[in-house]
């Protein structure tokens, strides 16, 4: 009878700890911090400044690894070991995040940054900060920006992640398996402080400056596709350079366009940031090789800021890209058409910024409106990665997930924020209601985000102050059979997911503070 008194008090004892975890894993991390911010555009327009800075999160790797089966897994029990470099008798590797679970680096090809804008209109100033990184969750973005706004004095800071599929893990899902972390702790802290010192760096060298706008929306449909249906891109090459109003000298550049960065694929063991690493370097540098000059490049830091990469957009290794110089077609996943993709995004977006139809500005005022939102966590493995702490995200009220939309306006440039990767048809028109579907209703995220839009320049930052997953039109969603289009399974993306609530959610919060 004493034997089962203590089993069951043994086993009271472990439930109360275990809820005790889960309750203290499902915290808001912060909350102190709620945003609802309005900037009004109102008087007279004034003189703008702008900085730019970069600062890199490149990892050290230690310990490689011997990949016996080459299938880029860490499969001890199949005879996968590990090379002790640093001679501590353990295994101490840099778990890639994208694709799929125990991908450790083996090296670096190209280094990691956190790449900054400053802009300053003489009363309001915004951080555009972007990580070369597969997501950055908000709670991680609220410790950055918490610290630039009571330090640093920005009104406003956006942390984007390139979604880049060959850096770090830094949301959790990428580890040596589905129930431990993938993220480094310390790297993580490095990536926070760099990035930090990347904005007060930026906020130092802000200078009178002009905006020069400029932009190509169909040249890079060849350089991307949709691997889902209905198929529909956001192809457009977005560009911003910002020149010293004195010297005319190029201080940086803001580019964008939406693609997933892992035209690399499954594979790679080496660090990189994929595409845009050659893409920035076309704009700063010049598209060469040392025979020919293709474009000469305008020099300053840039900053490449991902769009609406939900669908899902990539350029898979089937997909070919010709070689900017002798036009040979590339396919797979190499480092050569990794670098033929940027140089051809690079073409364009230069010739966009040097083409007579290209706005310039030297004065303006920053009109925002940012504001807190909260989206159901329907999605259960998401919940469990939250209650276990391989996510490292906390919840609001009944297991919701707090998360931040932006508007902004600048003169003709028109910026909204999303967090996550949302699908271009709620961008850009296009969302259907097709035979299949989970919820027999008609779309529901219209008119298109990009139509409400004031401007002629409409940039859409993805994964911008987290990374919630795929936002996708609740009329399209589809977990259970039949399946849309008459798939034999189901697609892609749900299961990456928040839920069907967080198109409709972030559509209608988008919709409103663009009203007002």
């Amino acid at each position: 009878m004493k034997l089962i008194k203590y089993l069951l008090l043994a086993f009271v004892f472990l439930l109360v700890l275990l809820l005790v975890r889960v309750k203290y894993n499902l915290r808001d991390r912060h909350p102190d911090f709620d945003i609802d911010i309005s900037i009004k555009n109102t008087g007279q327009t004034s003189s703008i400044s702008v900085g730019f800075a970069k600062m890199p999160i490149t990892p050290e790797i230690t310990d490689t690894w011997n990949d016996l089966n080459g299938n880029a897994r860490y499969e001890p029990d199949k005879g996968d070991y590990y090379n002790d470099v640093n001679g501590n008798n353990k295994f101490d590797p840099i778990w890639i995040g994208g694709f799929h679970n125990s991908r450790p680096a083996q090296g670096v090809n190209d280094d990691l940054w956190a790449r900054v804008m400053v802009i300053d209109d003489g009363e309001s100033k915004i951080a555009i900060a972007s990580i070369d990184a597969v997501g950055f969750i908000y709670d991680d973005a609220v410790d950055i920006r918490k610290e630039v706004k009571k330090n640093i004095g920005c009104d406003y800071t956006i942390i984007s992640s390139t979604h880049v599929h060959q850096a770090p893990d830094l949301i959790g899902i990428w580890g040596p398996s589905y129930f431990k972390s993938g993220v480094d702790k310390k790297y993580m802290q490095y990536v926070k402080k760099q990035t930090i010192a990347a904005i007060a760096t930026a906020v130092k060298s802000l200078t009178p400056a002009k905006l020069r706008i400029g932009q190509d929306l169909k040249g890079a449909i060849p350089f991307v596709v949709d691997s889902r249906d209905p198929q529909e891109l956001d192809p457009g090459i977005r560009i911003i350079q910002a020149v010293d109003r004195n010297s005319e000298e190029t201080l940086g550049s803001l580019i964008s366009w939406s693609n997933h960065p892992e035209t690399l694929w499954s594979k790679n063991l080496l660090i990189s940031s994929d595409f845009p690493h050659y893409f920035r370097a076309s704009i700063e540098n010049g598209v060469f090789n040392k025979d020919t000059t293709l474009a000469e490049g305008i020099g300053g830091i840039s900053v490449f800021v991902n769009g609406a990469v939900g669908g899902l957009m990539t350029t898979n290794p089937s997909h070919p890209i010709a070689d900017p110089f002798n036009g040979t077609m590339l396919d797979g996943a190499t480092f050569e058409k990794t670098q033929a993709q940027g140089q051809q995004l690079g073409l364009l977006a230069l010739k966009a910024i040097r083409s007579k139809d290209v706005v310039e500005i030297s004065n303006s005022k920053i009109a925002l409106r940012a504001k807190t939102i909260t989206i159901p966590l329907d999605n259960k493995n998401f919940l469990l990665a939250f209650i276990l702490g391989v996510i490292d995200h906390g919840t609001v009220g009944w297991l919701n997930v707090k998360t931040e939309i932006a508007s902004i306006q600048i003169g003709p440039i028109s910026i909204i924020t999303i967090p996550g990767e949302i699908y271009p048809e709620i961008i850009n028109g296009g969302v259907v209601s097709p035979l299949g579907q989970d919820y027999n209703i008609d779309p529901v995220e219209i008119p298109p985000l990009r139509s409400m839009m004031k401007g002629d320049y409409k940039f859409v930052f993805g994964l911008a102050n987290d990374e919630i997953g795929y936002i996708i039109p609740k009329s399209e969603w589809d977990e259970v059979p039949p399946y849309l289009y008459n798939h034999h399974k189901s697609p892609y993306g749900e299961i990456n997911s928040l839920g069907p609530e967080a198109g409709p959610i972030i559509h209608m919060s988008l919709s409103k503070i663009m009203e007002d």
